[in-house]
């Protein structure tokens, strides 16, 4: 294993122990809004620290962008930590079981190490740029599935932008009539770690931040698929719109919603 990543692994793990010991005692966290529709709880902030603590033992200089802290600089300036302690918490708060941590490694500009862990379910998903992909010790690739028809697509309603919500139900709308079926579970991380092992044929949504994809991104393209914005280009990580999954479905996806994308979304 990389040993950037075996660092990130633990990283991971140890947010996701601080996130399970809450989650047995939710009554007991504290919650706070940082805007419309966007909360966080003490538990993303320990969560963050624990991930934070363990990348700086061995990696003091680096530099780590998380969720909650904003940028925490280092004297690298060529290797950025990205860091999600708790992507999905809204469903943490409410008691839903389905959220991760997810920790990006950039090296100029690159990401060369992604590590999405579910702690309710021990799942781990890790890549390596240009080492594959792997779900817990195994090879994960992106579904077969080539028609829109066969496939069950991801997504995540634009609850912070809601600007959007016109085109993005249009587009909703289009896809649900051509797919076998349409999901949403309120984690953009797992929503990518489940392209990348094949266990939903695509995804899409609107305005998300860069920690919230940028491990994901990796494990999709790792285990052979592609990611895109809303035009079939690749400034995902600077919109926040992504579109991802198997080659041919990522394509379907940028052709079904390219002709109902708003001037704001075609930037």
């Amino acid at each position: 294993m990389h040993p950037m990543q075996t660092i990130a692994v633990r990283a991971a793990r140890a947010a996701g122990q601080t996130i399970i010991r809450a989650f047995a005692e939710l009554d007991k966290i504290e919650v706070t809004a940082k805007g419309i529709n966007d909360y966080v709880t003490n538990v993303d902030k320990e969560a963050e620290a624990a991930i934070t603590y363990q990348i700086r033992k061995s990696y003091p200089d680096h530099t780590i962008v998380g969720e909650e802290n904003g940028e925490n600089k280092g004297e690298s300036k060529e290797f950025v930590w990205i860091i999600d302690p708790l992507d999905g918490t809204n469903n943490f708060v409410r008691g839903i079981p389905h959220f991760a941590v997810s920790i990006a490694l950039q090296h100029k500009g690159k990401t060369e190490v992604a590590v999405v862990y579910d702690p309710i379910r021990d799942e781990l998903f890790t890549a390596t740029r240009g080492k594959g992909a792997k779900f817990n010790d195994f090879r994960m690739r992106v579904s077969k599935h080539n028609e829109l028809n066969e496939t069950i697509i991801a997504t995540g309603f634009p609850f912070k932008a809601k600007q959007h919500t016109e085109t993005y139900m249009k587009i909703f709308g289009e896809l649900f009539t051509q797919c076998a079926d349409v999901r949403r579970a309120g984690s953009a991380a797992l929503d990518l770690a489940y392209v990348a092992a094949g266990r939903v044929d695509g995804f899409f949504e609107i305005g998300l931040k860069p920690w919230d994809i940028a491990a994901g991104d990796l494990l999709v393209r790792e285990a052979g698929g592609t990611v895109t914005d809303f035009t079939g280009n690749h400034e995902y990580m600077n919109s926040g719109n992504i579109i991802a999954g198997a080659p041919k479905v990522t394509s379907a996806i940028v052709k079904t919603a390219r002709p109902l994308l708003s001037k704001a979304l075609k930037r």
